[in-house]
């Protein structure tokens, strides 16, 4: 049985995840360029210290996906994810002058042991801005990596992961 706020976490160093969060009851507190920069700022910063190898990306205003590749010492997800939003929400709070409001509500990981489930979740987290309705194309989103990867990656990989099908996948997205 699935305890909803207390996901299982399986730890493998070397191994990719995805990673959702989403704000306290989906309030949109990264509304805005700037907010939603800041967030994007501060996920590059993090998983580069943290020597996460981000992937893919998707930001939004109320909450945010992640597909990044863990360290030798994966173990250090739940510290990443920790400083992300304590930084990210002391930060908002102080625009807001709102000092010590919970901003996040919880984040859910899952390792990704298969390729097919890899390029699904790949797929998925690029074509997010067309999920949520923003974009008629992702690469028009400016806070999610569907554009990095078009212009980084090869044709035939992007064919790859475009021809798979995330519609039945099973993340954490009712925002």
């Amino acid at each position: 049985m699935r305890w909803h706020h207390r996901p299982v976490h399986l730890f493998e160093p070397k191994t990719t995840y995805i990673i959702t969060a989403g704000t306290m009851n989906k309030e949109y507190f990264f509304k805005g360029r700037e907010r939603l920069s800041f967030l994007q700022d501060n996920l590059f910063a993090v998983t580069s210290e943290f020597n996460w190898e981000l992937q893919s990306w998707a930001i939004f205003s109320n909450h945010y996906h992640v597909i990044a590749k863990s360290p030798e010492n994966s173990d250090t997800l739940k510290k990443m994810i920790q400083k992300l939003h304590s930084v990210t929400s002391i930060n908002i709070n102080k625009l807001d002058c709102k000092p010590g409001r919970k901003i996040w509500f919880e984040y859910w990981d899952t390792c990704l042991t298969y390729e097919k489930s890899y390029l699904a979740r790949l797929h998925y987290v690029n074509n997010n801005p067309v999920h949520h309705k923003l974009m008629r194309t992702a690469s028009e989103y400016e806070f999610c990596s569907a554009s990095f990867i078009e212009t980084h990656t090869d044709k035939t990989f992007r064919n790859k992961v475009m021809s798979f099908n995330s519609e039945k996948i099973n993340i954490e997205d009712d925002f």
